[in-house]
């Protein structure tokens, strides 16, 4: 069992995450019994965080709002990767996320130790991260959405399906997934009594309505799966190809786009999983080498459709 002060730690970091507890499920996570739970709870109050609790069937602990929290701490793992991942926001497919990403790496880079921001800049500086070519999503609805389904809350939309006129929707929201360069909620429909999977970018005004749920058991392995079975995104295509060019210049332009395994020092075997075609393709010219497509053959096929397009666009006017 964890010591008093990092378990105290653990479940104020416990109350900031989600908005309600039940006792129990918090004493499970923590590992305690729920006697302890009160105990350890009563010594944050006496530490000035204000954590409100109920009693009977729906009760729990839940954190006040506007509760001071302790200093940001990570290890040097932490820092790096929440540095990266606030750099590579500004290409996800987000309205205004650029500017904000821009804004939150300055300030997280700002407080690294110089050995860790030295990390952050050469990871940054051989590392290209593919602009999103999907329908851009509203940072509010994303946000709406991903906090009523981190908080087992009804959540209320308008919604127009491809073809079809908009609809007013009522779901229990499950998980949200990027896939294929567009975002996607997972939720169980009220109104048609099954699961459904809603383009985000086909979302409008989402609101809670405040009703919490019981979670119910999703009919597949997990919410992409769910998303990939429905139809919602395409199936990706893993690319396989013989690049004839050195193991550094073809991991700069691809990054962490794709698996670059050496063969000898002047070629190496790149696979890249994508749900388009064009994104390998368009990698691949950037690369500036010759190379050989091992595979699927649906990438061999659309290779030659782009070189039979640009050998056409070169030929002299009749």
């Amino acid at each position: 069992m964890a010591n008093t002060s990092s378990r105290t730690l653990r479940l104020l970091s416990l109350l900031q995450t989600h908005r309600h507890w039940s006792g129990p499920e918090l004493a499970d996570r923590l590992g305690v019994s729920e006697r302890t739970l009160r105990r350890d709870v009563g010594r944050l109050r006496e530490l000035g965080y204000p954590v409100g609790a109920a009693r009977g069937t729906d009760g729990g602990y839940q954190l006040a709002p506007g509760a001071v929290l302790p200093p940001l701490l990570l290890d040097d793992e932490e820092a790096v990767a929440l540095a990266v991942g606030v750099g590579d926001a500004a290409q996800s497919g987000i309205v205004g996320m650029e500017e904000a990403s821009l804004r939150a790496l300055t300030k997280v880079v700002r407080v690294l130790p110089p050995r860790l921001r030295a990390r952050v800049d050469a990871l940054r500086a051989v590392t290209l991260s593919a602009v999103a070519s999907g329908p851009v999503v509203g940072a509010g609805v994303l946000t709406t959405v991903a906090q009523a389904c981190r908080d087992e809350e009804r959540l209320r939309f308008g919604y127009t399906a491809r073809g079809s006129a908009p609809t007013e929707r009522e779901v229990e929201p499950h998980r949200v997934v990027a896939l294929g360069g567009r975002w996607y909620l997972v939720a169980y429909d009220l109104g048609r009594h099954d699961w459904r999977s809603f383009r985000l970018d086909r979302l409008t005004d989402p609101t809670a309505t405040g009703t919490r749920f019981r979670p119910r058991l999703l009919p597949a392995e997990d919410a992409v799966a769910f998303v990939q079975a429905a139809g919602g995104a395409p199936a990706p295509y893993t690319v396989e190809v013989l690049v004839h060019a050195p193991c550094p210049r073809v991991r700069q332009v691809v990054g962490s786009w794709g698996t670059v395994e050496p063969l000898d020092q002047g070629s190496c075997r790149l696979t890249m999983t994508s749900a388009s075609l064009d994104w390998p393709t368009q990698a691949l010219g950037n690369v500036g080498a010759e190379f050989e497509v091992l595979g699927p053959p649906e990438f061999a096929a659309h290779v030659q459709e782009w070189g039979a397009r640009f050998l056409r666009a070169t030929r002299a006017p009749a």
